[in-house]
């Protein structure tokens, strides 16, 4: 690059030189770049990170080197970072084998990512005395499993970090001493670690607020050791790689949880969740898709009545006892019971979500292919977003939603309902409506005041007439075209001559041809020949009986 390459943009913030051949710095232009806040040098060959002078490296926020050769980090080379404030620097995939000693000291850092890295112990001695908010020491897929002893953590006690991330790392000698310098941690992620359980006698993390187990090998939620992180605030445990048993009272020590995720992990229960659950009565975020049957019972999460989502799909459930299991939820927002294969024909499925605004009912099936007026959707009158795709359905009854006078987006794409099912949001306005992938052919004119009051609507891949029965559809489309998305899709099913013509694009003429008029001249003239002869019989009737 010539020295004057970067003379014209004289504010130039963010700098990208990825996949550039480039092998060392001094090949990057100083000139302009005063202000800049990231530069991405990633997948190139450079082997030491020393700046030439003078670069301007005080504003910088984001340094990525990831995918270089870079295997030694010397004080000199940081140098020229000591200007820098909360920098997230990236050293992903470089494998760091040796980082002089202080080169580190006193430096503050947004983040640090070290993935890939073989020897964990040279970077974490390596960043003695270092202040970071994250550090990232992952490994990945196409990497070797490096077995980690707890000694190798011990430069953890010699720095500053709030969160950790050991992705696919493997401890093989975990015990209580692994975690003996992770008393300031706020987050730990430790998925895919093969961690079949987590010592009971960790002491000293009760400021951990996140902790990450997914992709593990867990036989029982209680082998977490919950108990040890009472501060914890957010836990996931999704993707275990053995079916989970919930138990009964492994979290009850984690009375400030407000998120759990135990999506993907083969739980099956015949009587959940409240023995499950228990004393997690600040829980808001709940996540069990993805899993096996669970019998719920009536107010099945009585113990986490501050729960505002809670997502069962895929999962399929059956309610034992009269009363709907989310009886107690009032102030549940969000509701994903896609795929459930519920009973749609219990009216009092959902009764109690008083505050319900997001409920996606994608995949279930209606009796006979329709929803009536009476259903299970008429006690959520704060509902905001109702998704009802790929639900088999054939009609929709005229006052199936008139409850909802909130809806703002309703989604009824892939399924097989004609255009008169329009007439179910007659009474609602301003809304989001999706009917993509339908069966709908002809859209009558006493429906386009309906359409004409949403704000967005889609009716692609429909099998759309476009003939003089649907031809005040078609002129109403394209003079109403910004309304609607998916256009390009948008298509003509028959005549089979506009098959795959777009809407927009047909052009028809409905008014009356030469033949036709031949007709009706003929047949005026045929009327007017029986009126004459129909009043000259009715006067020679008239004069014949005088």
């Amino acid at each position: 690059m010539a020295e004057t390459s970067l003379n014209g943009p004289t504010s130039l913030q963010h700098l990208f030189l990825i996949q550039t051949g480039i092998s060392n710095l001094e090949f990057i232009p100083s000139q302009n770049l005063e202000n800049l806040e990231s530069l991405y040098l990633g997948s190139n060959h450079i082997s030491s990170i020393k700046f030439p002078e003078n670069f301007p490296t005080q504003n910088l926020k984001v340094l990525d080197f990831q995918n270089n050769a870079i295997h030694y980090l010397s004080s000199e080379d940081l140098r020229a970072l000591e200007k820098t404030t909360n920098l997230s620097l990236n050293f992903n995939g470089n494998d760091i084998k040796g980082i002089e000693a202080g080169a580190f000291h006193s430096k503050i850092f947004q983040s640090l990512n070290f993935g890939g890295t073989l020897n964990l112990s040279v970077v974490l001695k390596g960043l003695q005395n270092s202040t970071t908010q994250s550090l990232w020491l992952g490994s990945y897929e196409d990497t070797d499993d490096k077995d980690l002893t707890s000694a190798m953590f011990d430069g953890l006690c010699e720095m500053s970090v709030e969160s950790i991330n050991l992705q696919k790392q493997y401890i093989s000698d975990i015990s209580s001493a692994t975690f003996r310098c992770f008393t300031q941690l706020q987050e730990l992620d430790l998925t895919a670690n093969h961690l079949n359980e987590l010592p009971s006698g960790i002491e000293g993390m009760k400021a951990l607020k996140k902790l990450v187990l997914n992709v593990n090998i867990f036989d029982q939620l209680c082998q977490i050791s919950a108990a040890s992180f009472p501060s914890l605030l957010d836990l996931s445990i999704k993707g275990n790689k053995r079916k989970l048993d919930l138990g009964a009272r492994c979290l009850e020590k984690l009375e400030n949880l407000q998120k759990l995720d135990l999506s993907h992990s083969d739980i099956e229960a015949s009587d959940c969740c409240n023995l499950q659950l228990k004393n997690l009565s600040h829980l808001q975020y709940l996540n069990l898709s993805y899993n096996e049957p669970l019998g719920l019972q009536s107010q099945a999460f009585k113990e986490c009545p501050r729960l505002k989502g809670l997502d069962l799909a895929f999962t399929r459930w059956y309610v034992k006892g009269p009363q709907s299991p989310f009886q107690n939820l009032h102030n549940l927002q969000v509701l994903n019971l896609s795929h459930c294969l519920l009973d749609t024909s219990n009216q009092h499925l959902l009764t109690g979500l008083m505050d319900l605004r997001h409920l996606n009912l994608q995949g279930n099936h209606f009796q006979d292919g329709s929803i009536s007026k009476t259903n299970l959707l008429q006690t959520l009158r704060s509902l905001e977003i109702l998704i009802l795709s790929s639900c088999d359905l054939l009609s929709i009854d005229k006052q199936a939603f008139q409850s909802l006078g909130k809806l703002s987006h309703v989604d009824l794409s892939y399924n097989n309902l004609m255009g008169n099912s329009i007439d179910a949001l007659s009474h609602l306005q301003g809304i989001y409506l999706n009917m993509a992938t339908n069966n709908i052919h002809v859209i009558p004119s006493h429906l386009l005041p309906t359409l004409t009051q949403q704000s967005t609507i889609n009716l692609s891949h429909n099998p759309l007439d476009c003939t003089c029965s649907n031809i005040h559809f078609i002129t109403w489309y394209k003079e109403n075209l910004q309304k609607f998305e998916g256009s390009e899709d948008t298509k003509c099913a028959n005549p089979p001559s506009l098959k795959g013509v777009k809407l927009s694009d047909v052009k028809l003429s409905c008014g009356i041809t030469a033949m036709g008029i031949f007709f009706l001249v003929v047949f005026l003239f045929l009327i007017a020949i029986l009126l004459i002869f129909s009043v000259k019989f009715l006067l020679r009737w008239k004069y014949q009986h005088i």
